[in-house]
């Protein structure tokens, strides 16, 4: 029987996954921040305890946190985006960081699709009709129509190409827009967003968050999209300029958008709960059970392997490595 100790890991906050912690508890010896009177204090007594940590892409790191763990080795995310994780902090101290990509492809731009459709067709607006009562006294007015239209790409990398391979199920034209051509990609290539939304029936956000993409999608890319014109974003929510967005919404200077992602998660604002011609989820692109179980094992893959190899079997890139 072994008796070398359990790696000892930090978890930052709950999980959305309670199997994952559950697997964490029996696998390592893990304590969880949030759970402390005083997470500062915590930190500042027992920061040189742990030589992991565990966290999510909702969730991130900040420097602070790192600067307080002065064994810190690696850093598993729950999540494909990076952007909440301090990554400079990180590599400044050759910390590996490893996150889930991949796994989710699938299921993310299944839901572009679904919310793709949705606004397009009115599903919900017109599950709301029916359950008013509406049906009785009038008509569902037309809708729009999706198959054979241009769909135009902001990021083509996996999830990208997961949503060009469903849109050619519909026959639709697909460009998209890079900060270089993709060599993957034999599609279309657009230098300048705004020649990509002035084409583009739908523009499908799936770039990466973080400083580089802020507003990436502001009041120009909107009306050059125009009023016929849908956004979907299953992206970040800090790609769009959302003050801008609900203008363009209410004044109907584009025809609607399919969000799953906001700039102020979870808080989402009344003016735009109140529209009609959005379509709006709570950052559920991966919550299906397939995908965030095989999230959760990439978590504890990137660990054991860290733990064995001194590499984590998926690294964000950009990172040091040990």
């Amino acid at each position: 029987m072994s008796t070398t100790p359990r790696p000892r890991l930090l978890q930052i906050a709950r999980l959305p996954l309670p199997a994952l912690e559950a697997d964490l508890a029996a696998q390592f010896d893990i304590v969880c921040l949030s759970d402390q009177p005083d997470p500062a204090a915590f930190l500042a007594e027992r920061g040189a305890d742990f030589t992991g940590v565990v966290t999510s892409a909702s969730i991130g790191l900040k420097r602070e946190v790192i600067d307080a763990l002065p064994r810190l080795q690696v850093i598993s995310s729950f999540g494909v985006g990076f952007d909440a994780l301090d990554i400079p902090a990180a590599s400044a101290r050759r910390i590996q960081v490893g996150y889930t990509p991949g796994v989710l492809n699938d299921c993310v731009a299944d839901l572009a699709f679904a919310l793709l459709l949705d606004v397009s067709r009115g599903v919900s607006a017109s599950d709301r009709f029916v359950r008013r009562g509406d049906w009785t006294t009038a008509r569902f007015a037309p809708q729009t129509r999706v198959s054979g239209k241009r769909l135009g790409l902001v990021g083509m990398g996996r999830i990208g190409q997961a949503v060009a391979e469903r849109a050619s199920g519909f026959r639709m034209e697909v460009g998209y827009h890079n900060r270089r051509p993709s060599a993957q990609s034999a599609l279309p290539y657009f230098d300048s967003l705004l020649e990509l939304a002035r084409w583009a029936d739908y523009l499908v956000l799936t770039v990466a968050g973080g400083a580089e993409t802020r507003h990436l999608v502001d009041r120009a890319v909107l009306e050059a999209l125009g009023p016929r014109g849908f956004l979907i974003n299953v992206a970040r929510g800090s790609v769009v300029d959302e003050a801008a967005l609900i203008e363009a919404l209410a004044e109907r200077r584009i025809a609607g958008a399919g969000l799953d992602v906001f700039e102020n998660e979870p808080s989402v604002p009344a003016a735009l709960l109140a529209l009609d011609n959005v379509v709006l989820t709570p950052h559920t692109a991966s919550a299906t059970h397939e995908t965030r179980r095989a999230m959760a094992d990439m978590v504890l893959d990137n660990l054991h392997a860290f733990y064995a190899t001194g590499a984590v079997r998926a690294p964000v890139p950009g990172t040091g490595t040990a």
